[in-house]
């Protein structure tokens, strides 16, 4: 829904009365009187559609008055300009970057609609993922949650004073003009369950040591999204990992060496064909084959044309080795 302009001055034609602009805001109110009583009679009507049209027009009714709302209250900012405007929290900020996903604005969009300037909202993405309590975008924490001395101090009560139950104690903590509910005293003095212990694994995993040059190298996959990023929505809700949106970039590394030794960009996932032409190119380029390849379990990794196209090198790298590798 589009929101209406900016209104200009309300220039009253000359010869009218003095209260023009009373009478407009007693119209209004006659207006919302008149509207409340009909819906009160349609709302009780005995057919399911008028119920519903009368909820409907509510619902719009509402979101217009939302509307002028807003453009009230943004008239008001419109009027600073960008560097004498207050700023937002930080968790204003992330909550104005879910918003921007969910409809699917553009820098542009966003900024207009926030009263903030492009390089705000780009500088807000590049730091989304910044730590620390000084960070630029955060998540909101929950209001009621109390320090931990709190808790500490409940419990301690609860051990120096064993008579004292929960309630006792939320007195006592009222007194100090601390306020905490039964309930709470309760959680605070209840363990927190201990966390499973993990089983340890029979099989011991394979532990692949880099000897010398070209023994071990790293191959993996990974997306870079370009300007538009991963966020933009789009039918069926999600943007296909792919080009123009993002790229998909193959990288040859040699672990003892810490060296790539081949690095290929794709519009789309890569075949395993694509990487069998990926890895022909970096061998060659180092002129040796390594003796391991680790990934993870991609299909494109594992699949059984890459794996049979290493089979030709078993007399010089042990190929039976290094097709088992290709998993793991």
């Amino acid at each position: 829904m589009s929101r209406p302009s900016t209104r200009g001055d309300l220039n009253i034609p000359q010869g009218w009365p003095r209260h023009a602009r009373s009478a407009i805001v007693h119209a209004v109110s006659m207006a919302h009187a008149a509207f409340s009583a009909s819906q009160g009679r349609i709302e009780h009507h005995f057919d399911d559609r008028m119920r519903l049209r009368a909820e409907n027009d509510r619902l719009r009714r509402e979101v217009y008055l939302l509307v002028e709302e807003l453009r009230i209250k943004d008239a008001r900012m419109e009027k600073l300009t960008a560097q004498r405007r207050p700023h937002f929290p930080a968790v204003e900020r992330l909550a104005i970057l879910e918003l921007r996903a969910a409809r699917g604005w553009s820098l542009a969009q966003t900024a207009r609609r926030m009263l903030v300037t492009p390089l705000t909202v780009v500088s807000w993405m590049h730091r989304l993922d910044d730590e620390g309590p000084y960070a630029l975008v955060q998540v909101p924490e929950p209001v009621n949650r109390f320090p931990d001395f709190v808790g500490y101090l409940v419990r301690r009560l609860k051990a120096l004073c064993p008579r004292m139950g929960s309630r006792r104690i939320a007195r006592v903590f009222a007194r100090a003009s601390l306020h905490l509910g039964a309930t709470t005293v309760r959680r605070m003095l209840t363990p927190a369950p201990k966390p499973p212990r993990a089983r340890p694994s029979r099989t011991a995993p394979r532990v692949v040591t880099a000897k010398r040059p070209n023994h071990v190298w790293h191959l993996d996959l990974t997306t870079v999204p370009t300007i538009g990023g991963f966020w933009i929505s789009w039918f069926p809700f999600a943007l296909p990992q792919r080009w123009p949106f993002c790229w998909w970039v193959a990288v040859a590394i040699d672990h003892l060496l810490r060296r790539v030794m081949g690095i290929q960009r794709y519009k789309q996932e890569p075949s395993a064909s694509a990487m069998k032409s990926f890895l022909n190119r970096a061998c060659r380029r180092a002129g040796c084959w390594p003796g391991h390849i680790i990934t993870d379990h991609g299909p494109q990794l594992t699949a059984d044309e890459l794996v049979a196209w290493f089979r030709p090198h078993t007399n010089q790298l042990g190929g039976s080795q290094l097709s088992r590798s290709l998993s793991e």
